[in-house]
């Protein structure tokens, strides 16, 4: 009976933390130039002075969270930027878009039916109205929150990870430095118009979802592009290498150290 009660408890108070969490998020809905409706969320800084010029992240979700609601990514992601000591050493404005089931934040095709996932990247494909949706948000929020256009960053996970490389790829003058975490990239369309974008690239070697090749491909392109990229594979991580790569204790002060 105690250990009912004492499960009971725990599971509490992680609901608890969990509604708490998504609560400091404001929710809204942006209408794209296409009429898409974008769902997100947004977290401001304690204090919020518009006065001030904030960095600001955008935050591309995995696949198994496309639909109406993120809240379990807002779990996976959000963490990092809800921590009380980070919030204060490092306030930023972060934007957290919902992908549409039926949509996709990266041009990627896939096929399901092998695992690891069988990918299929070509840029030449049409911009993914989910990621055009969510580059126009981020191009509202520069212009009408308290904003340091020179500190722009983009990370992602999974599919994230995936959007993370292509937003750079067709947006480079807009970001300081981003972070994709067990995705990858068309290495074949990179080219040297990314290379003031750094790079913080992670994967876990035993990931059965997403190859860790994809993201060893990208990083060996970025490498023969000089551009500025590190790389760490957790030798014991699967498809949740984002757990580890959040718990590096540099994470942000890397992320935020990034300027154009």
């Amino acid at each position: 009976m105690r250990l009912i009660l004492s499960i009971f408890t725990v599971s509490m108070l992680s609901l608890a933390c969990c509604a708490q969490d998504q609560s400091e998020f404001k929710k809204e809905t942006f209408i794209s130039s296409t009429g898409l409706s974008l769902p997100y969320r947004i977290l401001f800084p304690e204090n919020y002075d518009k006065t001030k010029k904030y960095p600001v992240v955008l935050f591309l979700h995995g696949a198994g969270e496309r639909g109406d609601n993120n809240e379990s990514q807002l779990v996976h992601g959000s963490k990092l930027f809800l921590d009380p000591a980070n919030r204060k050493a490092y306030p930023a404005i972060v934007i957290f878009p919902q992908c549409a089931a039926e949509s996709y934040w990266s041009s990627v095709k896939v096929n399901r039916e092998k695992m690891p996932l069988e990918l299929d990247f070509d840029y030449t494909r049409p911009i993914t109205p989910a990621l055009q949706a969510a580059i126009e948000l981020l191009k509202k929020t520069l212009r009408t929150e308290a904003t340091d256009k020179k500190r722009v960053y983009v990370a992602g996970l999974s599919m994230g990870g995936m959007g993370t490389f292509e937003s750079v790829y067709r947006f480079p003058k807009l970001f300081a430095a981003a972070v994709p975490i067990c995705g990858g990239g068309d290495v074949d369309a990179y080219d040297k118009r990314v290379i003031k974008v750094p790079f913080r690239v992670f994967h876990g070697a035993k990931d059965d979802v997403v190859d860790p090749r994809h993201s060893r491909a990208m990083v060996e392109k970025l490498k023969t592009l000089k551009a500025a990229v590190q790389y760490k594979e957790y030798p014991e991580a699967n498809h949740n290498s984002w757990d580890s790569a959040f718990a590096e204790p540099d994470f942000l002060n890397w992320m935020f150290a990034n300027s154009r």
